[in-house]
């Protein structure tokens, strides 16, 4: 079982994301645990307050250190021995991709820490953090929904969906977007499935499934494409679709 610890202002708004879909029903078989730890339970301000100004000026308001410390070190107490990972939810943090996801479902426990208002006070993050994660370049109001994200993110490497193919083919996984899928009916309003996918030709439908894959994130993302390991029947196939490969190294 994966354990995941939200140190959150506001444990109402993941009501929706744990008790429903994928989330509810890995909880509910013993895949994984999530504890909503509303971190202002921990302050030892007569007022409840858990934020303040910060030093030499500037706006909005800062997390203060007592509460965070004293809550993860409560946590800490509570798995002590298990695999354990303090992550914070940043806009300056590592940028979360499928590599990060599939290194943190190898831990047992992951305790996130969802910021507020300006941020947090920064001995939080040089004396208790392991990891800054952030979802994209940009700015949200808190770290709630990021938090969800990572977990709705991890928790597929730990055995949610039953089999290691689920997410195998899903885009990002070997560095390539998926390919196009298709369903029910073949025919509609005259749009049609592409014949090799009602062929019954396995061979035939995976390489088309490969080659879709490389059209698709040369188009969208060709950054990706750059990174990714190709085979020379890969690269028979983008030169093929008269795909430019003059930006990868050694071509």
């Amino acid at each position: 079982m994966m354990i995941f610890n939200c140190m959150t202002l506001f444990p109402e708004m993941f009501t929706g994301f744990t008790g429903t879909s994928l989330c509810a029903r890995a909880i509910e078989n013993g895949i994984i645990e999530v504890n909503l730890v509303n971190y202002r339970d921990y302050t030892q301000d007569k007022h409840g307050r858990v934020d303040d100004y910060p030093f030499g000026g500037g706006a909005g308001m800062l997390i203060t250190p007592q509460p965070v410390f004293d809550c993860l070190n409560d946590l800490h107490q509570r798995f002590a021995g298990k695999k354990t990972l303090n992550a914070y939810m940043s806009a300056s943090g590592r940028t979360l991709d499928q590599k990060t996801a599939r290194e943190l479902s190898g831990c047992e426990v992951l305790n996130i820490l969802c910021g507020h208002y300006e941020g947090v006070d920064q001995r939080i993050v040089d004396n208790c953090i392991d990891m800054e994660i952030s979802i994209g370049d940009y700015v949200l109001t808190g770290g709630e929904l990021p938090a969800m994200v990572l977990m709705d993110c991890v928790m597929r490497f730990a055995g949610v969906l039953g089999s290691d193919e689920a997410h195998s083919e899903e885009s990002h996984y070997d560095g390539l977007l998926e390919y196009p899928q298709y369903t029910r009916p073949a025919d509609f309003r005259e749009l049609q499935v592409p014949d090799v996918l009602l062929s019954g030709h396995h061979a035939n439908i995976m390489e088309w499934q490969r080659e879709m894959s490389l059209i698709k994130t040369a188009a969208v993302r060709p950054d990706l494409l750059k990174k990714a390991t190709l085979s020379e029947k890969d690269l028979k196939l983008l030169k093929k679709n008269k795909i430019d490969l003059d930006f990868r190294e050694g071509l």
